[in-house]
């Protein structure tokens, strides 16, 4: 059995779109899937709106979403959790990394990355693609953060990776149900995202860290979301241990392509759920479409 894996009594489980678009498919794939695992576990089922990026978060696509979802025949329970009127849990979480000496300041801009690791062709990579950080500002003297922190100058902060792996308490990973019968156990290769920012330099959180603490404090027993997820799983099974959170199951589920063979996304302008709807597509017919016309 790999670490962490705890029984759970009620399960709850939650779709969690980022309201930066018009749900498509995908997002409808997702949310049909966590219903009807709900359902079939006599579970709970959440909705959580991950609304931390204010550039590109909008109040229509907040109600967009409960639109769309509610067209598909879903209910969740109220209230919803907004995670932007909750950046004070990600602080908390955050001081208590950085009280272990696992998170430090990181001045750097995405241009000065680049510039950075521009001359090495071979140089890693996170499964997002994204290059590895380089470890610039790890390396400033103490004495030169605080200067810095003391001009103004905002600061990104990153997870000090090789701090944080010593102290993950034996073998992390999770046990991974995916869409089938059989469950099979996964090992966590965090290290695989080198020294990943846990708060942005206008945001007191990340994706990565809003997500594990969001999941803890909702009591989110079942975890079911996309493959493109898959390996961040790794990185949120080590924030997890290092914060003594409970770790979810995992199932990691297909994801919707378009006719070309490509994953659905709002930034490629696939064709969202309101363009079916009003091209006179039923609900029905999405979720028969899908492989949920048992649902309803």
């Amino acid at each position: 059995m790999v670490k962490g894996m705890s029984g759970h009594s009620t399960p709850v489980l939650r779709f969690a779109p980022s309201p930066n678009g018009r749900l498509h498919l995908g997002h409808a794939y997702s949310a049909l899937f966590n219903a009807r695992l709900a359902r079939q576990l006599g579970g709970r089922l959440l909705l959580r709106i991950e609304d931390i990026d204010p550039q590109r978060t909008r109040a229509e696509f907040v109600e967009a979403i409960f639109e769309d979802l509610r067209w598909l025949g879903l209910s969740w329970e109220e209230p919803v959790r907004r995670q932007s009127q909750h950046f004070s849990d990600y602080e908390r979480a955050l001081e208590r990394l950085g009280e272990a000496g696992l998170v430090y300041p990181c001045f750097c801009t995405r241009g000065q990355i680049s510039a950075a690791v521009a001359a090495r062709d071979d140089w890693p990579r996170d499964p997002d693609g994204a290059p590895l950080y380089p470890g610039t500002c790890k390396r400033l003297a103490p004495q030169e953060r605080a200067r810095r922190i003391d001009s103004g100058l905002h600061a990104a902060l990153r997870l000090d990776m090789s701090a944080a792996l010593p102290l993950a308490q034996g073998r992390i990973g999770w046990r991974e149900y995916g869409e089938g019968a059989q469950p099979r156990d996964v090992t966590a290769e965090p290290a695989l995202w080198g020294d990943a920012a846990l708060a942005r330099k206008d945001v007191p959180t990340s994706y990565h860290l809003a997500v594990v603490v969001d999941d803890a404090l909702q009591g989110v027993s079942d975890v079911a979301r996309g493959m493109d997820l898959f390996n961040a799983t790794s990185l949120h099974r080590l924030l997890q241990d290092l914060l003594d959170l409970p770790a979810p199951r995992y199932r990691h589920h297909q994801l919707v392509p378009d006719a070309q063979g490509r994953k659905l996304s709002k930034s490629a302008g696939s064709p969202t759920l309101r363009d079916l709807r009003e091209a006179g597509m039923s609900a029905a017919q999405v979720r028969a479409q899908l492989g949920f016309a048992d649902l309803f």
